[in-house]
């Protein structure tokens, strides 16, 4: 079995901030294209994304997976799925409620999220795959973990995030890198 980590927002999605409504969720193009190749070349697809929203109280967790079933109804016209979902919903210093104003170890730039799906997938070494995100926590993330990284080079890029990879966009990842 292969696997390969995604961040969401930037990534899957345009990130607009705090996308958590399907009206607001705009797929980038190439990502249902990316999401085939990988598929057809038997990768299993784990998203792994910070959520702080919940935690500032703007909307729930609930919210977030309502959206996460939603992407996979669209995915599913295609005979297509993510494997799993995996998003933290604290935030150290704005969390609204104690439960959700924490130091997490899920939060990215740690690695939580990634060794959950490590566990819970019975994943033996995660230095042969990938996590691609677009902003710097994500390669922290990435790297914590054992992981290969891929930077998508955007909004947030600083030129500082040390990738192992830089490309434009998860279609490029995909074709240039991943199936290298």
């Amino acid at each position: 079995m292969k696997y390969i980590f995604l961040d969401r927002d930037g990534i899957i999605n345009e990130d607009t901030g705090y996308v958590y409504r399907k009206e607001d969720f705009h797929i980038i193009p190439g990502v249902i294209e990316a999401i085939k190749i990988l598929t057809n070349n038997n990768y299993k697809i784990i998203i792994i994304t910070n959520q702080a929203g919940i935690g500032r109280g703007l909307y729930t967790e609930v919210d977030v997976e309502n959206l996460h079933n939603y992407f996979q109804e669209v995915l599913k016209l295609n005979n297509l799925k993510i494997e799993r979902f995996y998003f933290c919903p604290h935030h150290q210093e704005k969390g609204i409620t104690q439960e959700y104003k924490q130091d997490c170890s899920c939060r990215k730039p740690k690695p939580g999220m990634i060794l959950q799906a490590q566990k819970d997938l019975n994943i033996s070494n995660l230095s042969e795959y990938f996590f691609i995100g677009d902003k710097g926590s994500d390669i922290k993330a990435g790297k914590a973990a054992g992981c290969k990284t891929i930077l998508v080079k955007g909004q947030y890029y600083t030129g500082k995030e040390n990738p192992d990879y830089i490309t434009q966009n998860l279609y490029t990842a995909v074709k240039e890198i991943v199936l290298q």
